[in-house]
């Protein structure tokens, strides 16, 4: 049997009609499959190659500490130096308050610790959601996934999630003393790139604050760099008491991240002990690449030019079949009439040579989030291939 096969066989299936792309190289903003074609990679792994694909000093990085250790001690106990200096240097690029980190495995993970800290710090369990938000598939992220469609099948789930429409008074107006947390997308991504109305974020920040509830900003999909910024709050001038990393934060290898101030996430040590604990999160191999992307992200200037690359591909993506293109630097959907274009267009942009995909609550939206290293050439022959798809289409 050939890879395919063995694939299809014994890895387990989230879908029964997975890509199947054999991939066998990625370089920056490029990947080469099993027959040596080359693709534009227009997804970025779900914005997780910030810095592009095997950045040379995250590759050095992890050869580094391969040659120091690997995995020696459940997180927490030991005093491991990737993990420090990595925590350390997110604390000098996030506002002061936000000055502990809780390294884990992976986004969901980090929304899962989150949620436990909210409920343990105001001892209150109502939590509010939005309406097509996603933070993850385990039961804790899934209790507060925005669709009912993925929601279902795994009842029960927790209670107490009040699940209400982003950027709505209505969500504002059920903060009260009983809530524990409001979580949210700073932008929403799944839904085909829902930017908050600034007023409207502003004034869920301070209704939180009024009532002692916390606001927790997931920006595993919009964080280090993806929307212009190094943060998508920092667009939005609010500040939340937890923020949920991931994704790019580990360079390309797997590590999520809630961020809080010391005095809240001490509220885990104690009463009882050990309040959040894993094996694996934060391990030294995938701190060191994530410490080594971000330095290179900042000192590489890589951000500077996100704003202008997003505007790029919006200038370029210009054609009767496509009814908008929503952005916010190189996170952006391009919409169409209805999944089946959606899907023949991608279908056919894939053949052509270019990786992209689609959202889960957006199914009519073509996904352009691409490495932030994307050159202008590579652009634009990346939306040649679109709008030459559109036109036999």
């Amino acid at each position: 049997m050939n890879q395919r096969e063995l694939f299809l066989r014994h890895v387990a299936q989230t879908s029964t009609a997975p890509l199947a792309l054999e991939i066998t190289k990625a370089e920056g903003a490029v990947l080469r499959d099993v027959n040596g074609k080359e693709y534009i990679d227009l997804i970025g792994g779900i914005s997780v190659a910030n810095v592009g694909h095997r950045h040379p000093k995250v590759i050095d990085a992890i050869h580094q500490q391969l040659d120091s250790y690997m995995h020696i001690m459940v997180y927490g106990e030991f005093v491991e130096a990737p993990q420090v200096q990595y925590a350390h240097y997110l604390a000098q690029h996030l506002p002061q308050s936000l000055n502990s980190v809780y390294f884990t495995n992976s986004g969901a993970e980090a929304v899962e610790g989150a949620m436990k800290l909210a409920k343990r710090a105001t001892n209150r369990t109502q939590i509010i959601a939005c309406e097509n938000s996603y933070h993850g598939s385990t039961q804790g992220a899934l209790s507060i996934i925005g669709s009912e469609y993925w929601r279902n099948a795994y009842r029960p789930l927790l209670p107490g999630i009040l699940h209400l429409q982003y950027n709505s008074q209505e969500l504002i107006d059920a903060i009260d003393t009983n809530t524990a947390c409001v979580i949210l997308e700073t932008v929403q991504a799944e839904a085909g790139i829902i930017i908050p109305d600034t007023n409207w974020l502003q004034a869920v920040r301070k209704r939180c604050t009024e009532t002692g509830t916390l606001l927790i900003l997931d920006e595993i999909q919009a964080g280090f760099g993806r929307t212009g910024k190094l943060w998508g709050f920092e667009h939005f001038g609010v500040v939340p008491d937890i923020v949920l990393l991931g994704k790019a934060l580990g360079g390309g290898m797997p590590l999520g991240a809630f961020v809080a101030d010391r005095e809240l996430m001490m509220q885990l040590a104690k009463n009882p002990v050990l309040g959040h604990i894993t094996t694996f999160g934060g391990h030294p191999v995938c701190c060191a690449a994530g410490l080594a992307a971000m330095q290179a992200l900042i000192n590489e200037s890589m951000i500077d030019g996100v704003t202008q690359k997003g505007e790029l591909f919006k200038s370029l993506l210009q054609h009767e079949q496509i009814k908008a293109v929503r952005h916010i630097g190189l996170l952006m959907a391009v919409e169409f009439d209805s999944f089946e274009t959606n899907k023949k267009v991608i279908d056919a942009v894939i053949e052509t040579g270019a990786l992209t995909d689609w959202f889960l609550f957006a199914s009519n939206c073509l996904r352009i989030c691409p490495p932030l290293t994307i050159s202008e050439a590579e652009i634009r022959k990346a939306c040649s291939i679109i709008i030459e798809v559109l036109n036999k289409n």
